[in-house]
């Protein structure tokens, strides 16, 4: 027990690094011992197992025990988050049109076994399929759109439940949420395994090819995150946005970054704004709908991978298909939510807007997984970070419109 204690008492930031350098320093030394890698199989198995449940829970206690009131301020919310996906889709056509990103898709092995969604309408129809499902289904698969949608309608049905009912119903929500912080403690433990399986498999050379492509997708991520979203939190609070983003990031940022789940991230953004002394009901309900459509960092990456194929076939982009890119990009990500590689699996719907055939947008979903170590880590950190940021940010203009003080 005092060895454990000693452990917690280390930053799990510190502890994530550790696990993240002797993962490097395995794969290069063993790398022939593969049953390192299960580490990082079985911590990503936890999150995904653990996540619908804790979203379907906390959607449906918030909402269950939440007072009549406060639309404006949720209103205000899911407006920034859906303005917030469709800008950084634009920002990234724009990085793209400067730099002119390509791939080299020879001799890429396609990836084969995903659903894959090739025309805007088979999006909207899969999404509308996702929501209408059996509930249980939903937990099970993981379909957040389903599970989304039935938290909130179980939620609103509770609403006239007993006052015992709501009690255990939020003991029941601590509960989920002690548990997803006892997964996310073992990070370092799963970092090491997936850092191990990255490296012994395709080398440190990981870390350097695709860099000019790696770069725009993290730099277009740190525009976002740095330039556009204080940009936006700026409207809403009318003061210096960025003591609140740059708590957000180093809050939230740094450890979606390491889990790489929005939803596992839940805890902790909901202690985020429980320390910026926001209120519960409003981001009890607000984060884990973040968590399910509020995905800049996907957006960027289905518009990033999507427009470098095109450069890479040469294929000439008029301003309304870039418009149109941006908007479809947006609406996918919003469909990618919880699932590993789920702005990947996209690029295929995004690609056939240009006439490329499902076999070459495959090589791209393809080298998207080789550097998802990087692309995926950044994208992560960016969505989770902004669900706590844009709540915040629309509760602090609710609270000067009513002649509050926030400092924080």
């Amino acid at each position: 027990m005092n060895l454990i204690q000693k452990w917690n008492s280390i930053s799990l930031i510190k502890r994530i690094l550790c696990g993240m350098i002797i993962g490097i320093i395995l794969a290069l030394v063993i790398p022939q011992v593969t049953i390192i890698g299960t580490l990082g199989t079985l911590f990503v198995n936890a999150l995904m197992a653990i996540a619908p449940v804790l979203i379907f829970v906390l959607v449906t206690t918030s909402l269950a025990r939440t007072v009549t009131g406060g639309g404006k301020t949720m209103g205000r919310i899911v407006v920034l988050y859906l303005i917030g996906t469709f800008a950084a889709a634009v920002c990234a056509v724009l990085l793209c049109t400067l730099f002119a990103p390509t791939l080299p898709l020879e001799g890429i092995e396609a990836v084969e076994g995903y659903d894959v969604q090739t025309s805007i309408f088979d999006v909207l129809g899969g999404m509308l399929a996702k929501i209408i499902t059996n509930p249980l289904g939903a937990v099970v698969n993981g379909n957040f759109l389903g599970i989304l949608v039935w938290g909130i309608v179980f939620g609103i049905a509770l609403r006239r439940s007993s006052d015992s009912t709501k009690s255990f119903l939020g003991e029941l929500s601590d509960a989920v949420s002690l548990v997803i912080r006892w997964v996310i403690s073992l990070a370092p433990f799963g970092v090491l395994g997936l850092v191990f399986n990255a490296v012994s498999q395709n080398g440190l050379e990981i870390f350097i090819d695709y860099g000019l492509l790696v770069l725009i997708l993290v730099a277009c991520m740190a525009f976002v995150a740095l330039v556009m979203n204080p940009i936006m939190v700026y409207t809403q609070i009318r003061q210096n946005p960025y003591p609140l983003v740059f708590k957000c990031l180093k809050e939230s940022f740094v450890t979606a970054f390491f889990t790489r789940s929005s939803a596992a991230n839940i805890p902790v953004n909901m202690e985020l704004c429980k320390s910026l002394g926001l209120n519960e009901k409003t981001y009890s309900t607000s984060i884990p709908l973040g968590a399910t459509i509020n995905m800049a960092g996907a957006a960027i990456t289905i518009t990033v991978m999507t427009l470098a194929c095109v450069n890479t076939l040469g294929i000439e982009v008029p301003l309304l298909m870039k418009i149109l890119l941006s908007f479809v990009a947006a609406l996918g990500a919003c469909g990618a939510s919880g699932v590993a590689g789920g702005s990947l699996l996209l690029i295929p719907m995004a690609c056939s807007l240009f006439g490329i055939p499902s076999d070459i947008a495959l090589q791209v979903v393809a080298i998207g997984f080789v550097i998802g170590v990087i692309q995926d880590s950044c994208e992560t950190g960016l969505n989770s970070s902004t669900d706590a940021l844009f709540t915040a940010a629309a509760e602090i203009h609710d609270m000067k419109a009513e002649g509050k003080e926030f400092k924080l």
